[in-house]
Formats: C-alpha cells, sequence, structure tokens
C-alpha cells in the first residue's frame, strides 16, 4: 500500500511540474491586474483603530476601491466600526466629509452598539447619518458567510 501511495505521489507530482514548465514566462509588464469579471462585488471594512492614519487609510482605501475602474458601479460596501474606530464617528473629529462622501456612493456606515456601551458613549455623540449593528464582530461574521470580502487596513 506504501508503494502505491508513494507511486502515486511522484507521478501527481511529475505531472504538476510539467504543466508549471509549460507555462510560459511571467512579464510584469503584461500584467493589468485581475478582470473583474462578476456583475457585482461587496466588501466589508473593518475599522477598530482610533488612529488618525489607520482611520485616514481606511476611508481612502474604500474611496479607492469605489473609483477603481473595474469595479466601479459593481461595488456593495460597508463601513464596519468597533472598539477604538468608534472616533471616525464622534461629532468633535474632523471626519464628517469623508463618511458623507462615502455614503453618497452607497457605503453602509454601521457602528457596533457593544462598543457604545462598554464604552459608555451616547448615539448623540456620534454622527446623525450613520447606522448601528448590535456587534462589530457579528456583522463581519455574517457579511463573511453571505459571500463579502473582509478587508482590515
Amino acid at each position: 500500500m506504501k508503494k502505491i501511495a508513494c507511486l502515486l505521489f511522484a507521478t501527481l507530482l511529475l505531472l504538476s511540474s510539467r504543466a508549471w514548465a509549460q507555462n510560459k514566462p511571467f512579464s510584469p509588464s503584461e500584467f493589468h491586474g485581475a478582470t473583474a469579471d462578476k456583475k457585482s462585488y461587496k466588501v466589508v471594512y473593518q475599522l477598530n483603530s482610533d488612529d488618525d492614519k489607520t482611520i485616514k487609510a481606511t476611508l481612502k482605501n474604500i474611496m479607492n476601491a469605489l473609483e477603481d475602474p473595474r469595479l466601479k458601479g459593481k461595488l456593495k460596501a460597508e463601513l464596519v466600526v468597533h472598539g477604538g474606530g468608534v472616533a471616525v464617528f464622534k461629532k468633535t473629529n474632523p471626519y464628517e466629509s469623508q463618511l458623507k462622501a462615502l455614503q453618497a456612493k452607497g457605503v453602509i456606515l454601521a457602528e457596533c452598539e457593544n462598543t457604545l456601551r462598554e464604552r459608555n458613549i451616547s448615539k448623540d455623540e456620534l454622527f446623525d447619518f450613520i447606522s448601528f449593528v448590535p456587534s462589530g464582530n457579528g456583522e463581519i461574521i455574517i457579511r463573511q458567510q453571505q459571500g463579502w470580502a473582509v478587508v482590515h487596513p
């Protein structure tokens, strides 16, 4: 039995190495990214940091994805905020115009209610145009099981 398994493994290894060798050499100048051949795409961006650079990078990443010519008009996006990320939705912070621009492009802006309870933050402290989910982690789990890509910048 061991001989058969070893022979089978060796045969598969030989076949796969031949297939690899038959591929043309890769030329970076010929590669222009993946083709967006589906009708639609869905992505959840997770933000759980209050670091200004991380917040700005996350918002910029979402906008860049929405403006990618391959995805333009095909992308549904959600920003799920929990933990320290709640800073992005606070009225005292300077992100309102960026958030409204994303929302105008159809991005769902969702805050974790667990975070609000744990940090004793009132919804009145946050922008009035955001949505709420019971649990940020729960939202990400559900979305991922629904086929959404998850990005955590």
